[in-house]
C-alpha cells in the first residue's frame, strides 16, 4: 500500500485515529460492559455485537496507521493551466464522444460515486499535469482507451 497523500490527509488521519481511539472506544467499551451486565454472554446479541463493533473499530484504526505509515506525502506540483490535486477536469472518451467532470483527489479523498478520482488511478496518472486539448491513451484494467481534456476548473 503506498497512498499519495498530502500533509492535510495526512492530518485528518490522525485526527480521525485520536477521536476512534479516545472517543469511539470508550463508547464501545462502556457498551461491552454494560452488555455484559446483563447476565449470560453466549446468548448475549448486544455483548456481540459490541464486541464486533470493537473489532471493526480497531481494525479501521490499524487501517489508518498503516496508510500513514505507508504513505508518500506529495505536494501538487501542477501548475495552474495543468490538471493538479483539487481541480475540476472535464474528460472526453474519444470512442463514445462522452464527458464525464472529475475532481483529481489524493487516496483519502476518492469517492468514486462522486467522480472524485485519485492520481494513483489509471485516469488520475494519465491526465495529471496535462493541459485543456491534451489526447491522452489511457492504461487500464480493462484495456486501454483515448481521453481528451476538455476543461480544467480551480475547484
Amino acid at each position: 500500500m503506498n497512498n499519495f497523500l498530502t500533509e492535510q490527509d495526512v492530518k485528518k488521519l490522525k485526527e480521525e485515529i485520536e477521536y476512534r481511539k479516545v472517543v469511539t472506544r470508550k463508547e464501545i467499551n462502556e457498551d461491552i460492559k454494560e452488555a455484559r451486565a446483563h447476565g449470560d454472554l453466549s446468548e448475549n446479541y448486544e455483548y456481540k455485537a459490541a464486541k464486533r463493533e470493537r473489532g471493526k473499530n480497531e481494525g479501521r484504526i490499524r487501517y489508518l496507521e498503516r496508510m500513514i505509515k505507508t504513505g508518500k506525502i506529495i505536494t501538487d506540483t501542477a501548475r495552474p493551466e495543468e490538471v493538479g490535486l483539487g481541480k475540476i477536469v472535464t474528460v472526453q472518451f474519444m470512442e463514445d464522444q462522452f464527458t464525464v467532470d472529475y475532481m483529481i483527489v489524493t487516496t483519502v479523498e476518492t469517492d468514486a460515486i462522486n467522480n472524485k478520482i485519485s492520481i494513483e488511478s489509471p485516469l488520475g496518472k494519465a491526465i495529471y499535469k496535462k493541459k485543456v486539448g491534451d489526447e491522452v491513451i489511457v492504461d487500464s484494467p480493462d484495456g486501454n482507451y483515448t481521453i481528451r481534456i476538455e476543461k480544467i476548473l480551480i475547484n
